[in-house]
């Protein structure tokens, strides 16, 4: 990826982490067939989806409505389709284990976090929400 493109959102800033703890499933292997691809336009669209799902979500959270409410695991649902859109396939299985990911890992707990306090555990919350009334849905 030329330097211009990993301005508008760095997917290789723990590349060689994550190959070495995930080179070797389907999910990693198919993120970075699709990855190669993407144009600078692209990954300034992926960003701002992205974005946009955390801006939701901290909003969620700082009106006061619950994690595991209808609309905390409606924007939980799209985060899980965002990802299975650009990156691999998602299952609500698969996100749920993000969401552990995103707790227990400090450099993505202070990701969220650092937009509001508390964000990262919201954010599992709703995941996790989402992936049992899927479950209990189908």
């Amino acid at each position: 990826m030329a330097d211009d493109e990993k301005s508008a959102f760095d997917p290789g800033l723990y590349e060689e982490e994550a190959g070495r703890r995930w080179g070797h499933t389907d999910a990693y292997k198919e993120s970075a067939r699709r990855a190669k691809g993407y144009s600078k336009d692209d990954w300034a669209r992926i960003k701002g989806e992205s974005e946009d799902i955390e801006a939701r979500m901290a909003a969620l959270m700082r009106a006061g409505i619950p994690a595991d409410g209808e609309e905390a695991t409606a924007v939980a649902e799209e985060a899980r389709l965002h990802i299975h859109r650009w990156f691999y396939p998602c299952s609500h299985g698969m996100h749920a284990g993000l969401a552990e990911m995103y707790t227990a890992d400090p450099r993505f707990r202070a990701h969220y976090d650092e937009r509001v306090e508390g964000l990262a555990d919201y954010v599992a919350q709703a995941i996790r929400a989402n992936a049992a009334r899927e479950t209990r849905d189908t």
